[in-house]
């Protein structure tokens, strides 16, 4: 198994690569495809948050009212906190699940992380970032999400910096121009990837 990171900001467009590199034959581990699975009708984490942040944030079919959520939990230092604490530890241990299955085969593995930090617990054969400038990840919030421009910063400044994100990047994807050229450098990064050294994976926890 290879082990990579990927990860980006809010916006940048890093559910588009994850899923050309799935496109080329990674197993992809994506962590928002797991909260929302997690969080999915009758599910205990879905208990845990309304029991935190009320029943107004389910909606009459059980499901999450994603954007109630939201409402509450990205305004609220203390309450982020709160829901970073419901959710992070399940989700880590799913993708830990899924990573050591994955660790007796000789596939690429794609962890598709939104917030990916220096202290993952992995040892990564390499950390993809996607990147675009602030303005362009606002733009698109607005356009292909709906929110408010001013939500949609407001998203942006609770993660790392831009700066810091790049920081720990093996190789950048850059994201901000059209679909040909995020190809081309998908496919360029694909082929470097496979070229690198099997990760031996260890006891870890990974974050979500």
């Amino acid at each position: 198994m290879i082990l990579v990171a990927l990860t980006g900001g809010i916006g940048s467009g890093k559910s588009t690569v994850s899923a050309l590199l799935g496109e080329r034959g990674a197993l992809v581990v994506d962590a928002d495809a797991i909260v929302r699975e997690l969080q999915a009708a009758g599910q205990p984490l879905l208990e845990q948050l309304a029991e935190r942040f009320g029943p107004q944030i389910i909606r009459p079919d059980g499901s999450l009212d994603r954007a109630a959520l939201a409402a509450v939990a990205f305004t609220d230092d203390a309450a982020l906190a709160d829901l970073n604490a419901i959710v992070h530890p399940a989700v880590r241990a799913e993708m830990a699940r899924r990573v050591e299955a994955a660790a007796v085969t000789d596939q690429v593995v794609v962890m598709d992380i939104p917030l990916l930090t220096v202290h993952s617990g992995y040892d990564y054969a390499a950390v993809l970032v996607v990147d675009v400038p602030i303005e362009t990840a606002v733009q698109r919030l607005v356009e292909a999400r709906g929110m408010e421009e001013a939500d949609a910063r407001a998203r942006i400044g609770k993660q790392i910096t831009r700066e810091e994100r790049v920081a720990l990047a093996d190789r950048v994807i850059d994201n901000s121009g059209d679909r040909a050229a995020l190809e081309a450098q998908v496919d360029d990064v694909w082929d470097w990837v496979r070229r690198l050294p099997p990760t031996e994976l260890r006891q870890a926890e990974t974050p979500a």
